[in-house]
């Protein structure tokens, strides 16, 4: 698939590898691909999150995220009303995030906005395992080592071992992965284990978001 020039510019190459994007953006699945996947999705139960997400998504962001067997495809979740909804899928099987920030805002009738904002790893890092984020948007500066561009999605294997898509879709993975300003907005996260360290979390009137 050609690239073009906002394409380019997300791309450098860099030394010993390693390819960095100075403003990460997500290749999520095309709508023709969803349309003609979907059956066999549905069929292999190949969707992405293993629960139906809710109706608002959620915004993330970190001073830094390393992690080693990173793998990234496309997929679809489902919510409680059956609607399916195209995400882009990063899978980490080990990751450290440092300064953590999450945040949700849900509109009431009467009330208003309602923020719930949580943050952890300020002084020791987040520590998660076998990571798996459903996001439709995510921005930062990333290296990656030994990376691979454009493999088929059903047969990656350096991620989490059920990091995988669907057959002849596009996908990416690599041995190691590093992220500075990480901003994603996302509709779930699943995984293994998650180590919150110096957790706080508080909701209150207004609008209070990550970024």
């Amino acid at each position: 698939m050609g690239h073009d020039a906002n394409d380019v510019n997300h791309l450098e190459a860099a030394e010993d590898g390693r390819v960095r994007w100075r403003r990460f953006a997500v290749l999520t699945i095309p709508a023709v691909a969803v349309t003609a996947g979907l059956g066999i999705a549905l069929a292999q139960g190949a969707l992405a999150a293993s629960f139906a997400v809710s109706g608002q998504q959620f915004k993330v962001s970190a001073e830094s995220l390393t992690g080693t067997g990173f793998a990234q495809y496309g997929s679809v979740d489902v919510n409680a009303r059956n609607e399916l909804i195209p995400v882009a899928v990063t899978a980490i099987k080990q990751a450290e995030l440092k300064s953590l920030c999450q945040s949700v805002v849900t509109t009431l009738p009467v009330i208003g906005d309602i923020s719930l904002y949580l943050t952890a790893g300020q002084k020791d890092p987040v520590e998660a395992t076998n990571l798996f984020v459903d996001a439709t948007q995510l921005s930062g500066n990333a290296a990656f080592t030994n990376i691979e561009i454009g493999r088929d999605a059903s047969t990656l294997d350096k991620g989490p071992d059920d990091a995988q898509g669907m057959q002849d879709l596009f996908a990416q993975q690599a041995d190691t992965v590093a992220i500075t300003k990480l901003r994603q907005t996302a509709w779930a996260t699943n995984a293994g284990t998650f180590k919150l360290s110096g957790l706080s979390m508080n909701v209150s009137k207004g609008k209070k978001e990550c970024f």
